[in-house]
């Protein structure tokens, strides 16, 4: 039987690791690109054949694919900044790889290619993979034309997959508005601030299960359409769903009584918008602040129909073992066994 092998870029990282996790139980061999194969066999994935090479230079990420029949790209701008100076060029490197190698190209999508044309103020009708794309924000249209650059590839024969979903979540999700805001990123949890607004629908996407939707497409991928977008629904939740589910699982792991959970308060926008003009990320964060105030529920027919389910883990679950490894990296961080 010939080996299965998978290059998986930004593999330290949040949906970059969760896919290596899930590639490799379900039996493929699978290389990570990282600039330092060291530090990334110490802080990333387990399992993992490291390379060394930086995604922004198209030769490592050639020489890296060599053999391998899917390419996952999941490496994303230092600090989620520069996206048409970086993520475009790491994209286009990347397409060079896979065709290179003749291997397909997965690729996470976003909701941000949304604008608020597409949404209902109380929730209604799915979105499918057809809907109109009129981003209001300049990662939105970034987005676009990286899935544009995949489109016009599949003219020279690249085969590519789009799985898109809505705000990550999970043990591996460093840098998501659950991780950061709801839980603190580790801290002690007092009160749970939220953007969710009471009234609107919000997407959220448990990590592991995203991750093995891909392995399971990755195992049938010479089955697939050459070039294929798909919506990955995950928790639809209302109002303050998820601040709710994280309060419910700080009490539990606290061992509070029932009643004593800590308060769910409004995310205060205020500080964001007085430091909007110094800070780039700020100014972003508000350009996305209509993702909170408008519903939008994504429409995984197609996916269903292809999988026969989509992987989905109860939120509570999925919330609890999110909490439980935060807490647990910072407690290794502050030099705690």
């Amino acid at each position: 039987m010939t080996e299965r092998l998978a290059l998986v870029t930004g593999a330290t990282g949040g949906i970059g690791g969760a896919v290596a996790e899930a590639l490799l139980r379900h039996g493929w061999r699978v290389r990570g690109l990282a600039r330092d194969p060291e530090r990334a066999r110490r802080s990333g994935p387990a399992g993992l054949d490291w390379v060394a090479g930086d995604a922004l230079r198209e030769a490592d990420l050639v020489r890296a694919a060599a053999g391998a029949r899917v390419l996952f790209h999941g490496a994303n701008p230092p600090g989620y900044r520069d996206w048409r100076g970086l993520a475009m060029p790491m994209l286009a490197h990347a397409i060079t790889a896979a065709q290179g190698a003749g291997a397909r190209l997965l690729l996470p999508g976003s909701l941000y290619v949304y604008g608020p044309d597409v949404f209902t103020p109380k929730g209604g009708a799915r979105l499918g993979e057809d809907a109109p794309r009129h981003p209001r924000t300049r990662k939105g249209a970034v987005r676009v034309e990286m899935e544009a650059m995949l489109a016009a590839a599949a003219e020279a024969g690249l085969a590519s997959l789009v799985v898109r979903a809505g705000d990550f979540f999970g043990p591996r999700a460093p840098s998501s508005w659950v991780t950061t805001v709801l839980m603190r990123e580790g801290r002690p949890v007092r009160r749970v601030v939220t953007p969710e607004v009471p009234g609107a629908g919000h997407a959220w996407a448990y990590l592991p299960d995203l991750a093995e939707t891909f392995a399971r497409l990755a195992d049938r991928e010479a089955d697939l359409p050459r070039c294929l977008s798909l919506h990955f629904r995950g928790h639809h939740l209302h109002g303050c769903g998820m601040a709710d589910a994280v309060a419910d699982a700080v009490a539990e792991a606290a061992g509070r009584a029932h009643g004593a959970r800590p308060p769910v308060r409004p995310f205060r926008w205020l500080p964001v918008y007085a430091g909007a003009p110094f800070v780039t990320f700020l100014r972003e964060v508000i350009e996305m602040r209509y993702l909170w105030s408008t519903s939008l529920e994504l429409d995984n027919a197609r996916l269903v129909a292809l999988l026969g389910e989509e992987p989905h883990t109860p939120l509570a679950i999925a919330v609890r073992s999110s909490l439980a490894a935060l807490q647990a990296r910072a407690a290794r961080g502050a030099g705690f066994t």
